[in-house]
């Protein structure tokens, strides 16, 4: 998937995306929305609470950066070396939760993180290290990667599984 250099392809992208995954989960049954062993122990549901809450964590991040805050990046008690651990904390968190109440966070979410893009300028999403959790990263590159990249990663995925291919 190209990098997003702006907010136009940033958008594009994300709709796209988004599309795509709205499209495939609509082929799926019930039985194969709850069904495990998607990713690894993981069903779809589980995938889209994963990346339900990875929007979420970009949400911590960037309001707290908005207060002047530099939060824990990726989460708390965890550093990007983790993502395993940090991802199975997630599956933890959330593997009980009932899929039509995933579907309608994470569709909640994409809705709010679509808000959000067209609301910031150009120059917010492409200014490196514009708050201080962010390094010497753009916002465009978070928002990037917990949309469109990931959405497009989960249906791969999910397809893949789901045709036995794991």
């Amino acid at each position: 998937m190209p990098r997003v250099h702006n907010k136009s392809q940033l958008l594009l992208q994300t709709q796209e995306e988004a599309e795509a995954l709205r499209q495939f989960l609509a082929t799926l049954t019930l039985e194969q929305m709850n069904r495990p062993g998607t990713l690894g122990e993981w069903s779809v549901k589980d995938t889209l609470a994963h990346l339900y809450e990875w929007q979420q964590m970009f949400f911590r991040w960037y309001e707290a950066g908005l207060r002047g805050e530099k939060p824990a990046v990726p989460a708390e008690g965890y550093k990007w070396s983790q993502m395993p651990a940090l991802n199975q904390a997630i599956y933890e968190r959330y593997r009980d939760r009932p899929l039509d109440e995933i579907m309608t966070a994470f569709w909640e979410s994409h809705a709010k993180t679509l808000e959000l893009v067209e609301s910031l300028s150009e120059e917010t999403l492409t200014t490196p290290g514009l708050y201080h959790w962010m390094n010497k990263n753009a916002l465009i590159a978070y928002v990037a990667a917990n949309t469109g990249s990931h959405y497009r990663w989960a249906r791969t995925e999910m397809r893949k599984a789901l045709k036995g291919g794991k």
